[in-house]
């Protein structure tokens, strides 16, 4: 089959190459240039984990190519579906600006050559296929609108592609022309059982905010919890582990932290929340869970405050700046928070992130210091603040730690060292809701 994706970032470029290494022919394009001229020399624009290796096969394979002319593409490669998975930016009442994906629409409508399939990867709010309907219902061929939201996860997005747990997919009632193009085109991922969940593109829409948002609402749940364990002399990982016992909970997305970040969970929080006030619905579950999120992100900042006092002129040293492991995206980053809080304290500020360390210096060039080396960000530092857990960080030398710091001061952002005797071995240690040894 014959695939088109529009926009070539993180959910365009993985989407496209999974559909390539699969056996369809794909054409990955974007109207930054840069990004495809660095395409052509196997330079890609995101880290993903096993996402390199695959681009390079099936380039090689001549399934996979990428061009910066959409237009183009429509009227010449004549593709069977066109993905589009530009950006969604949050505006600033929260609502997704939804230009990107109009000027697809449109340019789909004015270029086509036969009948298409237009799937909606994009997180989108709900309402947008129908949008979408209008803009396209007069083109000179049939344009059948599905919306089809991904549920990638950054740092294992190849994986969740190519093994779903399920896949959404809404189609117009009627529309068997677009139900057979995506049963085709989902087949060979879903080989062992069933994983398309049909529905009508209205609840495909809400289903992509509501899931996201309930899992960030776990989140920030158990972040309110540590820091009640903190008062009373609880320890959050217990509470955790005797929670996500029971079946009915489960035990995911039940750690506390410095609060959620990334691309998705923050903007689709407040597209629902926006969206619901669109309809005189006010989700404030929705609404507390972003509050508390805000608020939790200066849970670092604090901690350091407390024991450190005025951080002019104090070394704190950074581990981990993207917002999880295995990515290097830094958007809305708990580490961004922490950095900017300390700087505008007259801290200084030495990081490292295996990773994320490009994206980091192109965003504050010479208003922090980024090293190669995790221990090199540790001399002379007056604090330790891991942010970030990435496995060199799990267990470190910490003898090496005691030596190279000024002050033995260890502020776990992710409660990963907790179980360590630190205490025993001269440092003042404190992470988020655990009692530490």
């Amino acid at each position: 089959m014959k695939i088109c994706v529009v926009g070539s970032g993180y959910v365009g470029l993985v989407t496209g190459t999974c559909f390539s290494e699969i056996g369809n022919h794909v054409v990955c394009v974007d109207i930054d240039q840069s990004k495809i001229d660095g395409l052509h020399k196997g330079i890609l624009p995101i880290y993903e984990p096993g996402l390199d290796d695959m681009v390079s096969r099936c380039v090689k394979a001549k399934r996979l190519s990428f061009s910066a002319d959409p237009a183009a593409v429509l009227r010449e490669e004549g593709p069977d579906v066109v993905f589009v998975a530009v950006g969604t930016p949050s505006r600033r009442d929260g609502a997704a600006h939804l230009g990107y994906v109009d000027d697809v629409a449109k340019m789909v409508a004015e270029n086509i050559t036969k009948e298409v399939v237009l799937v909606l990867k994009s997180t989108v709010p709900v309402g947008t296929n129908t949008r979408v309907r209008n803009i396209v219902k007069d083109a000179k061929h049939g344009v059948h609108v599905v919306s089809n939201p991904e549920f990638l996860k950054e740092g294992e997005a190849v994986g969740d592609f190519l093994r779903p747990d399920r896949i959404v997919v809404g189609v117009s009632d009627g529309d068997e022309h677009a139900r057979g193009i995506m049963e085709r085109l989902y087949h060979p991922v879903c080989l062992k059982e069933e994983k398309i969940v049909w529905m009508n593109p209205e609840s495909a829409e809400m289903t992509k905010y509501v899931a996201n948002t309930m899992l960030a609402m776990r989140i920030s749940f158990m972040n309110e919890v540590a820091g009640l364990c903190e008062k009373v002399g609880a320890d959050v990982h217990s509470v955790r582990r005797g929670v996500g016992r029971d079946d009915r909970i489960g035990s995911k997305f039940l750690y506390s932290g410095p609060g959620y970040g990334g691309s998705c969970f923050p903007k689709d929080v407040s597209a629902l929340v926006h969206t619901g006030r669109e309809n005189d619905v006010e989700i404030e579950l929705a609404v507390a869970t972003d509050r508390v999120n805000q608020r939790q992100k200066g849970i670092l900042v604090r901690k350091l405050r407390k024991h450190l006092g005025d951080l002019r002129g104090k070394r704190i040293a950074v581990w981990g700046i993207a917002f999880k492991p295995k990515t290097d995206d830094i958007r809305e980053s708990p580490a961004i928070t922490l950095i900017d809080s300390v700087i505008a304290d007259g801290g200084q500020i030495l990081a490292h992130d295996p990773i994320a360390s490009k994206n980091a210096k192109e965003l504050y060039k010479d208003q922090i210091k980024i090293v190669d080396d995790q221990y090199e960000a540790t001399e002379g530092a007056d604090a330790l603040v891991l942010v970030t857990e990435w496995r060199p960080y799990q267990s470190p030398d910490f003898e090496r730690l005691k030596e190279t710091m000024t002050v033995p001061l260890l502020i776990d952002g992710r409660n990963i060292w907790s179980t360590y005797p630190l205490k025993g071995m001269g440092f003042n240690y404190e992470g988020v809701g655990v009692i530490g040894k």
